[in-house]
Order: C-alpha cells, then sequence, then structure tokens
C-alpha cells in the first residue's frame, strides 16, 4: 500500500514562498546577480534578518545559489539558478494579474511595464 501523502502541487509551489519578501527577491533576481545589499535597496522595511532568512531558504530550496568571494570585506553574490529562472511564467502571471484589473496605470504605461517585463523575464508570446 502506498503510503506517501500526496500534497497538492499549488500547496508545494505556494510553500517555497513561506517568508513575505521571497517573491520580491526572485523578482529582482531576474534582471541580474545581486548583492546582500541591493536586494533593500528598494525594500526599506526588510531587516537583515529577514532577508537573510529569505535568501537562506530560497537557496535551500534550489531557487537561488550563491557565490562567496575571497575578498576583504568578503563579497556574497546571489543568482537564480536553473531552477530558480523557470518561475520566469509565474512572477509574470503575477504582474498580469495585477496589470490587467489596475485601473491607476495609463495604457501607455501599462504597455511598458509589460514590454518591461516580457523582456526581463525571457516571455515570449
Amino acid at each position: 500500500m502506498n503510503t506517501e501523502k500526496i500534497v497538492c502541487p499549488v500547496d508545494r509551489t505556494l510553500n517555497l514562498f513561506n517568508k513575505k519578501w521571497s517573491i520580491q527577491i526572485i523578482r529582482d533576481m531576474f534582471f541580474g546577480k545581486k548583492h546582500f545589499k541591493e536586494f533593500k535597496e528598494d525594500k526599506p522595511n526588510l531587516s537583515n534578518k529577514v532577508l537573510s532568512s529569505c535568501l537562506k531558504e530560497l537557496e535551500e530550496n534550489g531557487l537561488i545559489e550563491k557565490k562567496v568571494y575571497n575578498t576583504t570585506p568578503v563579497t556574497t553574490e546571489y543568482y537564480l539558478t536553473e531552477y530558480g529562472q523557470s518561475m520566469n511564467r509565474i512572477v509574470y502571471e503575477l504582474a498580469m494579474f495585477t496589470l490587467n484589473d489596475e485601473k491607476s496605470y495609463s495604457d501607455e504605461t501599462r504597455e511598458a511595464l509589460i514590454d518591461n517585463f516580457k523582456k526581463t523575464l525571457e516571455i515570449d508570446d
């Protein structure tokens, strides 16, 4: 008898983003490799402790990797794994959910944002 507990794939995916800032960190990494301080540049409410915890969890889940350089001070760079890069369609659809319904964007701004997301996330129609 199979005793494996079946977990809904949607739940498993959402569990990859348990922490509040996880999806924003993934989104930011589509723009390229990041250093620790770069994640905080547009997130003033993100504490070092929470950021460290999110990065560690994303690394444990195989979505990101880090490379530590032997410099003074030590430099750490984070980047998306291939698995993390496969989240591009999810990030794009999250953006489209708002852009397709949001009333606060002009048509011109909406189109520019959509084009930017498509280019950054390498989305082909």
